[in-house]
């Protein structure tokens, strides 16, 4: 009797944590299995169900159609409204006459109202400025698909992939070099709170630092780590704790839950054949994400735990640029 109810017991459990998961559904009609961590207005953050250790996933509320959650409720999401295609119209006198018989003599006509400018044509769709292409012998075009640790070279810029969009047609390239650096430069008792508080894009924190430099009459120097991330060029930037984690994760092959030696062998291949530097496992990575006026978080790429501790903003860390392609 006592092994039945056991038993019944176990099956119980077993169908609630079946259930217990939340389903996205985006407006393309995929269906994604997760447990949602958090909704903003531009942005839905959630784990993947089969992996509620893994990295947090970040998805614009536009492209979701609607949330059930385990619960059974329902949450949908409208689509964000565009306006429609302006129509062009060739410029035109205002009026026209009819044409006329050939022995037919045709008046002056009165002092025409010049017609309304047409509007500028607008610009053919393109997937990215930055997105390569490759022409089929039927003259189509294809796009270019990335995997994971592989070399990034397009107009200049250069750098390993470390993450990715579903569709394998956009994501995040990770500097060749790296460099041990503060974050900050103040100390006790001028530390300061900067307001870099943005988990998951670490180009909103870059924007923040700008700001506060403007405003407080400071310079990039100031800010060592966040400098020579923006001394790389147009579009780089210190990454946020969020694309750490996701870099960590994508760097031992998806998962840290066990040893992917081929994957991280991959992705440092690529970083040494092009002339830069191995991943650090052993060392933590400053994020531009703070916790304090003292402390930034930090994380490594490592697969044993704690992937994330708070580390004084003045100390010198291991720091690498990140740019979205």
């Amino acid at each position: 009797m006592m092994k039945r109810t056991m038993l019944l017991l176990a099956a119980i459990v077993g169908t609630w944590t079946v259930a217990a998961q939340d389903l996205i559904v985006k407006s393309d009609a995929t269906r994604i299995e997760a447990k949602v961590t958090e909704i903003a207005p531009d942005a839905i953050r959630y784990k993947r169900f089969s992996n509620p250790d893994g990295p947090t996933y970040v998805l614009p509320v536009g492209d979701v159609a609607y949330i059930q959650y385990a619960n059974g409720e329902k949450e949908t999401f409208r689509a964000p409204q565009s306006a429609p295609p302006a129509t062009l119209t060739p410029a035109a006198p205002a009026a026209r006459p009819a044409a006329p018989a050939p022995s037919a003599v045709t008046a002056a006509p009165a002092t025409p109202t010049p017609a309304p400018a047409a509007p500028a044509p607008a610009p053919a769709p393109v997937a990215s400025v930055s997105q390569p292409a490759a022409t089929t012998s039927g003259g189509e075009y294809v796009l270019k698909h990335y995997e994971i640790g592989e070399y990034y070279d397009r107009d200049g810029v250069k750098g390993v992939v470390c993450a990715l969009s579903d569709d394998k047609l956009h994501g995040l390239i990770i500097s060749l070099d790296e460099e041990y650096l503060h974050w900050s430069a103040f100390r006790k008792p001028d530390l300061r709170l900067v307001g870099t508080d943005d988990r998951s894009d670490g180009a909103v924190n870059m924007e923040k630092v700008a700001e506060y430099i403007a405003a407080n009459n400071l310079t990039w120097d100031d800010f060592p780590a966040f400098k020579w991330c923006r001394e790389k060029g147009e579009g780089w930037y210190l990454p946020s704790i969020d694309e750490l984690l996701t870099i960590g994760h994508n760097y031992n092959g998806g998962s840290r839950m066990s040893n992917n030696r081929q994957a991280r062998n991959r992705f440092n291949d690529a970083l040494k054949e092009h002339g830069g530097k191995r991943m650090d496992r052993l060392v933590y990575y400053f994020s531009s994400t703070e916790m304090d006026e003292k402390n930034a978080f930090t994380s490594h790429t490592g697969i044993e735990p704690p992937y994330v501790i708070e580390i004084p903003k003045y100390n010198k860390f291991l720091v690498r640029a990140v740019r979205k392609f």
